[in-house]
């Protein structure tokens, strides 16, 4: 299979110019690959390269949603009701509610349920360019769930229009039945439930909830140094609702992100940019808690920290379903801007996974595409409840064809 995209504004998410932006661009896709990008003027086509007009319209990467919870059953919008009556997040988690609440409803959701739900949502974000999303298990607390919650995810990756990255999140809140056993509940995971993910090969990394309402630093450096033991990369919910240094802990591991960090300090910032250790923002999850403390983005700017953009979807603070939404309140709430947002649902959400083969458009990465109807990358992020998405390539393969 080989063509090139022809007619077209690219943005490369390089350096030198914003965006990495080429005018009047061509793409060549050699199989799954970019085999060649740069001006139209500068390509010679091949006698077997077939020629994709795009009618000026614009090239981006293929968009990563880098966060999600998206296994799940039920909802909690009853909760966002009483947050808007000025309950908080923490008052509901220690009544039962959060995310233990939606653990009993995951408890008794079938395979083929949670595949479905799941896969409804999934194709919600994958109408808006979406061509990798990572998905965390952390609803189901004891071993039968969270290994079917991964199995969902599993099953997801196998269609050919989308890469599923699974992360096991065992540590994401104490179950009812742990309520007053910290320390029994993070030996399950350890001897237990960590072996027997790792063992059927169910998880491309490790997650915890460092918080006050969840697990410390030092319960979740005990977990992550086993996950270490099995060569499994690890990312961190951190600073959330609080500083309890879980990104300083994290980083020190080589953890490959950090998640949240309303709270982050100075300490936290130091240690994520002498790692590598990637900022995920999710604005989301900010603006449906009505939180008022924001990251520190001046701060992760100064130090060099990569910051990627997720929509952070799970059903009790972030039940968003668009990318293109969460890059627009990464701007206006968290005063990123334009550029950055895009980078940050692209390039640097790749590096947050860990994957290298993708985020950019530039030779020898996946030809991991999206056309966009507009003519700047900036109105990516610009406006709400307009999808401008008009074609997806997959691996090289437009995305209607592998639906088909």
């Amino acid at each position: 299979m080989r063509y090139y995209l022809t007619n077209c504004r690219v943005a490369t998410m390089g350096t030198g110019t914003p965006y990495g932006l080429i005018d009047d661009a061509a793409v060549a896709v050699r199989d799954e690959h970019i085999a060649w990008v740069g001006p139209a003027a500068d390509r010679n086509p091949q006698p077997d390269e077939r020629p994709v007009d795009l009618h000026t319209r614009l090239v981006t990467p293929g968009l990563i949603d880098c966060h999600t919870h998206l296994v799940y059953a039920g909802n909690r919008a009853d909760e966002w009701a009483l947050r808007l009556k000025g309950a908080s997040y923490e008052e509901i988690a220690r009544r039962g509610g959060g995310i233990v609440s939606t653990v009993g409803a995951t408890r008794q959701a079938d395979h083929e349920q949670l595949l479905a739900t799941t896969r409804a949502r999934l194709e919600l974000l994958l109408a808006e360019g979406v061509t990798t999303v990572e998905v965390k298990s952390g609803y189901g607390l004891d071993l039968e769930t969270e290994l079917r919650m991964l199995r969902v995810a599993r099953e997801l990756g196998e269609a050919p229009d989308v890469d599923v990255v699974a992360t096991f999140l065992g540590a994401h809140a104490l179950p009812p039945e742990y309520k007053d056993r910290r320390e029994a509940y993070v030996r399950l995971l350890i001897d237990t439930v960590l072996p027997a993910v790792a063992a059927e090969g169910l998880a491309d990394a490790v997650d915890a909830y460092c918080e006050g309402v969840a697990f410390t630093a030092d319960e979740v450096r005990t977990l992550f140094e086993s996950a270490q033991t099995r060569q499994l990369p690890l990312r961190l919910h951190a600073e959330q609702l609080s500083n309890c240094g879980g990104a300083a802990m994290a980083a020190s591991m080589g953890a490959l992100s950090c998640d949240h960090l309303e709270y982050l300090d100075d300490a936290g910032v130091s240690a994520m940019s002498a790692a590598g250790t990637v900022a995920v923002l999710v604005p989301g999850a900010w603006y449906y808690l009505r939180e008022t403390r924001k990251p520190p983005v001046d701060a992760l700017r100064a130090g060099d920290v990569p910051m990627a953009v997720s929509t952070d979807h799970n059903p009790g603070t972030s039940p968003v379903l668009s990318i293109l939404a969460a890059m627009n309140m990464a701007c206006v709430l968290f005063e990123l801007n334009p550029e950055e947002a895009l980078r940050g649902a692209t390039l640097h959400a790749a590096r947050a996974l860990g994957l290298d083969d993708r985020g950019a458009v530039e030779p020898g990465k996946l030809a991991d595409l999206a056309v966009w109807d507009v003519q700047s990358p900036a109105e990516l992020s610009y406006s709400l409840g307009h999808n401008p998405c008009r074609q997806v390539f997959k691996r090289g393969i437009p995305r209607s064809a592998l639906t088909a």
